[in-house]
């Protein structure tokens, strides 16, 4: 029989409490953050052959849940997990040990709230990653623009002509047809008298003439022409992506295959009875809330070269009649309505004295654009509480220390 004072032995933890553990300790945590650097280190070693862009779809993109890296233009058998997996099984395990679990008291105030700066960082990654946009405004001196181009999507539009100008434009997002490499899809237009079938699509392809270059892997054709595929650019906004279309009558009879591609000149004219409609692969349009006028641009080099130094735009944003002007340089962007201009470059090239110039914006939208400085601040203020804290219990403890002597 055993004495009163001896207690009983704990009962194991439940399965659910032993994975809650798991996910929410320090070992899952230093795991992770070992693999988010190696992915970082491989990631920067291979977008010298793959390009930025590429190379961070590789990595970081959410439809990746494993990698095979490559080193040198091969690659390594040894499958890691997918950044943007690795980022959010982090931000789980932060959430849940940093702040759900950490013992609650004055003392720990400092480590909950630098934990959430690190939250707040990986979840503004998240909402950039799926909700940014970039895109460049090309703008000459004295001219006004309201529109940006997509870098990267291409769209097929769909337009009628009406007194020389396109009206009533419909757009088919390059989501909806990049799938489309050895398939097909039907896009219905109720309010035109055809719809349109798209297939074949293409990353980066050029239309070439059979009589230039037979095919080789069996490419369709379309009017003696047919795309051929190229490698992708290593920087990938000067890939032009191409793909076949048929116009599909109300009765269902489909007509000749179309090519469309963005290396052409000129989109694909077509006559419907009395009606004329243009058939466009292009890079998408979004327009801006506010018009963007370009009054003045100065570039200034290090002297003996061409390696640029400065380059400044004097702008006016005019929106509702109403004008504010500003200026935009390198490393001082201009932020207004959720979107951001950053000075991006210059034209044309070689401008010789009293040429007139024109000047490249990038354009981002993207709604955690400030999020990276509010988690800052945050993260200063708990390291800036924790230290404090240890100062003052430190210097009570040396003057305890001191009295009792």
């Amino acid at each position: 029989m055993s004495s009163p004072s001896q207690s009983s032995p704990k009962a194991p933890a439940s399965y659910a409490r032993r994975f809650f553990d798991w996910l929410s300790g320090f070992g899952l945590a230093t795991v992770l953050l070992l693999l988010l650097g190696i992915l970082t280190w491989l990631a920067t070693l291979e977008q010298r052959d793959s390009g930025l862009y590429a190379t961070l779809n590789k990595y970081f993109d959410w439809k990746a849940p494993f990698i095979l890296p490559e080193i040198n233009g091969k690659t390594v058998p040894v499958p890691l997990p997918g950044g943007y997996w690795v980022c959010a099984l982090l931000t789980l395990n932060l959430a849940l040990g940093g702040i759900l679990r950490i013992r609650k008291g004055l003392k720990q105030i400092p480590n909950i709230i630098s934990h959430s700066g690190i939250i707040i960082l990986l979840i503004g990654g998240g909402v950039t990653h799926h909700f940014s946009e970039r895109g460049n405004l090309a703008v000459g001196e004295g001219e006004t623009s309201n529109v940006a181009e997509d870098y990267f999507e291409y769209v097929v539009e769909v337009a009628e002509i009406l007194d020389n100008k396109p009206t009533a434009i419909h757009v088919i997002r390059g989501a909806q047809i990049e799938d489309l490499e050895t398939s097909s899809r039907l896009f219905r237009f109720p309010n035109l008298p055809f719809d349109l079938e798209i297939g074949g699509y293409l990353e980066n392809a050029q239309p070439i003439a059979a009589t230039e270059r037979a095919p080789e892997n069996g490419e369709l054709m379309a009017d003696g022409y047919y795309l051929q595929s190229k490698p992708g650019e290593k920087t990938a906004e000067a890939n032009t992506a191409g793909c076949y279309a048929k116009v599909v009558e109300r009765d269902g009879t489909r007509g000749d295959r179309i090519i469309l591609a963005g290396a052409s000149f000129h989109p694909f004219t077509l006559r419907h009875g009395n009606r004329i409609f243009t058939l466009d692969m292009r890079k998408r349009l979004w327009v801006m809330p506010f018009d963007l006028t370009l009054n003045k641009f100065t570039a200034e080099f290090y002297d003996g070269t061409t390696r640029p130094k400065k380059f400044i735009s004097q702008v006016t944003r005019t929106e509702n009649g109403q004008k504010a002007n500003a200026t935009i340089q390198m490393n001082e962007p201009l932020r207004y309505e959720g979107l951001t201009f950053f000075q991006a470059s210059y034209g044309p090239p070689g401008a010789g004295p009293g040429q007139k110039l024109y000047s490249v914006f990038e354009v981002v939208k993207n709604p955690a654009d400030k999020w990276p400085e509010y988690s800052l601040w945050v993260v200063v203020v708990g390291l800036t509480l924790q230290f404090g804290l240890k100062l003052v219990l430190f210097i009570r403890s040396r003057f305890r220390h001191d009295t009792s002597a």
